[in-house]
């Protein structure tokens, strides 16, 4: 998977960036995309010169900031009809009640804790729509949830990039770890269900 990530980043640079982002926070679609892999490799591909940090940084918050706003508008005017199909794997009501327990136990900063959930982070935003969010308040939470993830993931990948000579030869190894850190918080998510149930 890295080598694709780095191939598509220094190929499509800063508008890949963009798209993907956008395409995983704003189409309900998008929940496959890795996020936070693209992001850590381009901070990592940054720190070894091949892209400009301050490129991928606004080229990631812009997709991620605008995407949840068209994830927001999706759930605003069409979610009520989208997300009760029963019958829908991933379109259904349990889907929308998981993140609407989010919000309950969060509040707003749902929308900040769940930029660093996979899944979540596409299903945040839309059930904020859903649920008739006030849009700046929404706007609010998704800019300082946007900017934490989308300009600091890449930034501490460019520090770790900085500090650990020729680190993009272990992309892999990092984005295994990335990977399995962005699950920690879902698994114990369902865990906690479990032992509930």
């Amino acid at each position: 998977m890295s080598a694709h990530l780095e191939t598509f980043l220094i190929s499509a640079s800063y508008l890949g960036i963009f798209l993907m982002l956008l395409a995983e926070t704003g189409l309900l679609v998008g929940f496959f995309l890795p996020g936070d892999s693209l992001l850590v490799t381009a901070g990592i591909l940054a720190a070894g010169g091949k892209l400009s940090l301050v490129g991928v940084s606004l080229a990631a918050a812009a997709g991620a900031i605008l995407g949840d706003s068209l994830g927001y508008l999706i759930g605003h005017k069409a979610g009520e009809k989208l997300f009760h199909r029963e019958k829908s794997k991933l379109f259904n009501p349990a889907n929308v009640e998981r993140a609407r327990q989010y919000y309950d136990r969060y509040g707003a900063k749902t929308l900040i804790l769940a930029r660093f959930v996979p899944v979540l982070r596409t299903f945040a935003p839309s059930v904020a729509g859903v649920g008739q969010m006030p849009y700046r308040r929404f706007l609010r939470y998704n800019v300082i949830g946007g900017l934490l993830w989308a300009v600091g993931l890449p930034a501490l990948a460019y520090s770790l990039g900085q500090a650990v000579p020729h680190l993009e030869r272990y992309l892999y190894e990092v984005i295994a770890v990335v990977v399995a850190l962005s699950l920690i918080p879902a698994a114990y998510e369902w865990w906690k269900s479990r032992r509930r149930d």
